[in-house]
């Protein structure tokens, strides 16, 4: 059995919120600082990846 890769999404500010989606499928509200020195920040819950669109083309953030 395979699992689905987590989600990535492109942002355009350095600290971002996530709840997992919307109702009863997501999981509490956290806010996330996206560090300037690598540009992404994985989610403790989901695992959804938030990338600064300024490192989107990066090798380690995609």
């Amino acid at each position: 059995m395979t699992q689905p890769a987590p989600e990535t999404k492109i942002v355009d500010s350095y600290k971002v919120s996530c709840d997992g989606g919307e109702g009863a499928l997501g999981h509490p509200r956290v806010y996330l600082q996206i560090p300037t020195e690598h540009g992404w920040v994985e989610c403790p819950y989901c695992d959804c990846k938030f990338v600064h669109k300024d490192h989107a083309d990066d090798d380690k953030a995609a």
